[in-house]
């Protein structure tokens, strides 16, 4: 009976297979005649002067994967394999793998049938385009403010971890199209040695190995890039000398970062680094000094299971030691009372890591966590001092994970401000999702007001622009398209166009996203062929479902930058407003508190829908910046801070400042929980108290404390919900009017209105396509506009 079973099932899948591979001539037949018919439309274009760059892209990414589907229908069995690998597909892979290679071939119509109707309508007069710039990828300038392409901002985008095992000369896979950005990862490398420099530079008797040196000095000079310090693992002659060289190790950093032994190894290695690639063009957008560095010490926290932070060194102790000692001024009762402890003194002093959450809002829970975020501050600082012996002007940036300033966990030992200061390129990779994680049982909290999860995105980079606001920002692994629990074959074109102008508005200029993998014939990768066992749990299935197998994905990631540089210097002035509004951020009170990162939420939710671009203010923030860049700092829900926190506040105030607080529980207590008896006195300057102590209240006051800095348009909006979903911001053009940018992060589509607060009718025009619009008007979910008003 049961090998009846198993014959009908084979039966039935061939007879699909039959049946996809008949359809297959019809996609195929369909994609090629409209194809055809672009191709006829770019020709007329031509002859009319009009530039068809956007069309060129969308060719190559319709020919490109009608290939690609020809090689997954022919090698079933190994897209199959690659489907089994991924946590959600494995569960039927063939199914998956059978449906693909016509679910790729029907994407390519639905493209190219769109980007027909728009060259129509470009033909026609309907809609008028701006051409799109050229990249010069060889002639970018980085300056302090943005990437320079012929004079102008541009915006730059590629692949992170590209087609490995492929020359970057190869120009199917390094070009305008796909991104032409070149890096230190091109070869099939061993275990842990994923990028060129890495700690195998370094031999056993001091010498450097000249064959894997060359792999770092043979890229060519021709391309912006740039380069990853990458750490992951060691070599066996080190683990030999010292076994205690990977203690304390974290997921991603296979090393102790205290041990001496590996920092005097890694400084070495940074030196000579920065020797041979003084002034490279791969070194332009810098060196990432650490893949996606985090070191959390908490018990159960998931990286726990892969040997993060499982116990910590002698030399980790004995750091920790030091640093109690100078926060205590050498007081060990002041130490012992704090902690209910009975050290003799403070080289007596010992810690149970991981540490117990139980422990969160105590002394010794704050301590850990400060020293946490003090040592890889030193580490970085170390590495960074190192590269630039010999390469002064070397820039830096470190892949921090914005997920973890914005959530609640503060064990992580990252203190994001003193590290954005520290590096010369603010450095991270945000992530976002347009759909529930796999396995989720219940509704994700975004998903009852918005289209996709923004918060990271625009609540972390406003923060790490306020720090650094004259630095190029570099997400070097975007994580927009898939997450190891999120991937959709079927991923909306407008959430990726959405989702990337709204990071590019909140400061990113050059992004690489999570990942590019096919051959040029169409293959994965060498490293994804054949049966895989990865050490990084997520590798192995994350080829499945990804912008590998996605035309739409990709060819609207290459639209869009096409767009965002055609308007990038309208881009750059509506993101380089001055931010009148300043949430006050404390890490102290992040540490002590459950749930300080999402009340803190709640609040810049609350403002980011009101047309007013925000920013942070900390301490160091109030301390080293002109105070003339905002009007007034909010403080909300912020009991634990630093008697130097309090002492900033209020010398801004005795200075003239405006401080909007909710109540008297904010700065009540120190970083010991212990209550202050100083209160604010206003000074010089405005002390607002919200006596309502609500949200609402909150918002109110905030943006009655800057009038002068409310924008003369008013935007209303209808949208089903009691919940806004467009953001907006309004900037003067220079040459008369107002440009304006809207985008609808919402579940739902949206009913706006634009006017003049003094009721004057506005004249309106869609700036990417010169239409005419209403007053009264319609924004779908996801949609993206750029306007020009005048009066």
């Amino acid at each position: 009976m049961k090998q009846l079973i198993k014959t009908i099932l084979i039966f039935v899948l061939v007879l699909i297979f039959f049946s996809y591979a008949k359809e297959k001539n019809k996609y195929e037949t369909e994609a090629l005649q409209k194809i055809e018919q672009l191709e006829i439309l770019m020709a007329k274009a031509k002859k009319n002067t009009i530039d068809v760059k956007r069309e060129e892209t969308l060719l190559w990414f319709s020919k490109e994967f009608i290939k690609f589907a020809n090689w997954d229908e022919a090698n079933k069995d190994q897209v199959e394999k690659s489907f089994s690998y991924d946590r959600f597909y494995k569960k039927d892979p063939v199914k998956w793998a059978i449906e693909l290679p016509n679910l790729e071939r029907k994407k390519v119509i639905e493209m190219l049938g769109k980007g027909i109707l728009q060259l129509q309508k470009v033909l026609d007069g309907s809609i008028v385009r701006r051409p799109t710039p050229k990249v010069d990828w060889g002639g970018i300038k980085v300056t302090d403010r943005a990437l320079i392409n012929k004079e102008k901002p541009v915006f730059l985008h590629d692949y992170f971890s590209k087609t490995v095992g492929i020359p970057l000369t190869n120009k199917d896979v390094y070009n305008d199209h796909l991104g032409n950005m070149f890096h230190g990862g091109e070869n099939l490398y061993e275990e842990h040695q994923d990028r060129a420099i890495n700690p195998w530079l370094l031999n056993e008797d001091g010498s450097f190995d000249a064959d894997r040196l060359k792999l770092l000095t043979n890229i060519p000079d021709t391309n912006i890039g740039f380069l990853y310090l990458w750490n992951s693992g060691l070599p066996d002659w080190l683990k030999t000398k010292d076994s205690t060289v990977q203690v304390g190790r974290s997921l991603f950093m296979g090393l102790d970062i205290d041990n001496p032994l590996v920092r005097n190894h890694w400084g070495k290695i940074a030196n000579k680094v920065g020797e041979l690639t003084n002034g490279k063009k791969v070194t332009q957008l810098g060196f990432v000094l650490a893949n996606e560095p985090h070191w959390f010490a908490e018990k159960e926290y998931w990286t726990q299971k892969f040997g993060e932070m499982n116990s910590i060194s002698i030399h980790t102790l004995n750091k920790f030691r030091k640093f109690l000692s100078n926060a205590y001024n050498n007081d060990i009762k002041a130490l012992n009372k704090n902690w209910k402890s009975s050290f003799e003194d403070f080289n007596a002093v010992e810690i149970e890591i991981p540490i117990s959450k139980k422990n969160q809002g105590k002394p010794i829970w704050y301590d850990w966590c400060r020293f946490g975020m003090a040592r890889s501050l030193d580490w970085f600082t170390y590495i960074q001092k190192e590269l630039r012996v010999l390469y002064p002007e070397a820039p830096t940036s470190i892949k921090m994970q914005p997920r973890y300033f914005a959530g609640n966990y503060r064990s992580h030992g990252l203190d994001f401000e003193s590290l954005t200061e520290l590096t010369s390129v603010i450095g991270d990779d945000a992530k976002a999702q347009s759909s529930r994680s796999f396995g989720a049982k219940n509704p994700e909290s975004w998903e009852n007001r918005y289209a996709y999860s923004w918060e990271e995105i625009s609540f972390s980079y406003d923060f790490m622009e306020s720090v650094s606001p004259n630095k190029i920002h570099f997400n070097s692994e975007t994580h927009f398209l898939s997450l190891s629990n999120w991937k959709d074959l079927n991923t909306p074109t407008d959430y990726v166009r959405n989702v990337f102008w709204l990071a590019t508005l909140h400061g990113m200029d050059a992004s690489t996203s999570w990942f590019w993998a096919r051959d040029p014939d169409g293959s994965p990768e060498n490293r994804l062929e054949g049966d895989l066992d990865f050490w990084d749990p997520g590798l192995g299935g994350a080829y499945a479902g990804s912008a590998n197998m996605q035309p739409q994905m990709v060819n609207e990631i290459a639209q869009v930058f096409m767009d965002m540089n055609s308007f990038s210097e309208e881009i750059m002035a509506l993101r380089e407003q001055r931010k009148s509004l300043r949430v006050f951020y404390s890490e102290t009170s992040a540490i002590n508190k459950k749930q300080h990162m999402t009340e803190l939420f709640e609040l810049y939710e609350s403002l980011y829908f009101e047309g007013i671009p925000l920013g942070y203010a900390t301490e160091k923030i109030i301390k080293k910046q002109n105070h003339n860049n905002w009007d007034a700092i909010v403080v909300y829900k912020t009991q634990f801070v630093t008697d130097s926190e309090f002492d900033a506040l209020q010398d801004y105030l005795n200075y003239g400042g405006t401080i909007i607080l909710d109540n008297k529980e904010s700065l009540s207590k120190n970083e010991y929980g212990k209550l202050r008896k100083k209160k604010l006195q206003k000074g010089k300057g405005k002390l607002i108290f919200v006596k309502s102590n609500s949200l609402e209240g909150m918002k109110k006051a905030s943006i009655e404390s800057i009038p002068k800095n409310l924008s003369k348009i008013k935007l209303t909006e209808s949208n089903g919900t009691a919940f806004k979903g467009c953001t907006w911001r309004v900037v003067k053009n220079k040459k008369g009017g107002y440009w304006v940018n809207i985008l609808n992060i919402g579940k739902n589509d949206a009913k706006l209105k634009l006017s003049f607060k003094d009721g004057k009718k506005p004249i309106i025009t869609n700036m990417l396509t010169q239409e005419k619009l209403k007053a009264d008007f319609d924004l779908k979910s996801n949609g993206v506009l750029l306007l020009k008003i005048t009066e």
